[in-house]
């Protein structure tokens, strides 16, 4: 097994919602390097399917990337919150949806290169509609599609967050919709 050992640590930021750190590490076989490694808590996110197949998306904007993006509701996990407890608290703050079927698909990592943070995926189901409440600062335009839309903008380029492409695929090869 290829491990690489961690001589130090020294954090450069700490803020929020992540941390910057550069580890210094020894390699297999002796060799020094380097690792930038941003701390970050882990997030959920839910694609929530009406009874009738068509989903919610939002469109929000995206200060790094200076532009809105169409994605599914989503948020970070607050400490201490398991990732369903975290799933249906974004769902309805987001959406204003609360959900009788909550169905786990996993975790996974969204930069394994220098991200610790990990997404927690859901299908939600039985939706019970309720009055959005999003964070303080957080501005969404909540959308409905088609799952075969959503799948086609997912191929086509047109949804580019990553977590929102593989929840959507992800759902379609389960036969989800």
């Amino acid at each position: 097994m290829n491990k690489e050992k961690t001589l130090s640590s020294e954090y450069f930021f700490k803020g929020e919602i992540m941390n910057l750190r550069v580890d210094k590490v020894e390699c297999p076989g002796g060799r020094l390097s380097t690792r930038e490694v941003c701390e970050h808590c882990d997030g959920v996110a839910i694609l929530p399917i009406d009874s009738d197949g068509t989903i919610t998306l939002v469109r929000q904007f995206r200060y790094p990337f200076g532009k809105e993006l169409l994605e599914v509701p989503a948020g970070k996990m607050d400490e201490g919150e398991d990732h369903l407890t975290c799933g249906l608290r974004e769902l309805s703050e987001e959406t204003g949806y609360s959900a009788d079927e909550m169905t786990y698909l996993g975790a996974y990592y969204l930069s394994p290169g220098c991200y610790t943070e990990r997404i927690h995926l859901y299908i939600a189901k039985g939706l019970h509609k309720g009055m959005a409440h999003p964070d303080e600062g957080e501005i969404l335009n909540v959308e409905k599609y088609s799952f075969r839309e959503a799948v086609r903008m997912c191929d086509d380029g047109e949804i580019k967050d990553a977590k929102t492409v593989m929840l959507i695929l992800r759902a379609a090869r389960q036969g989800e919709c």
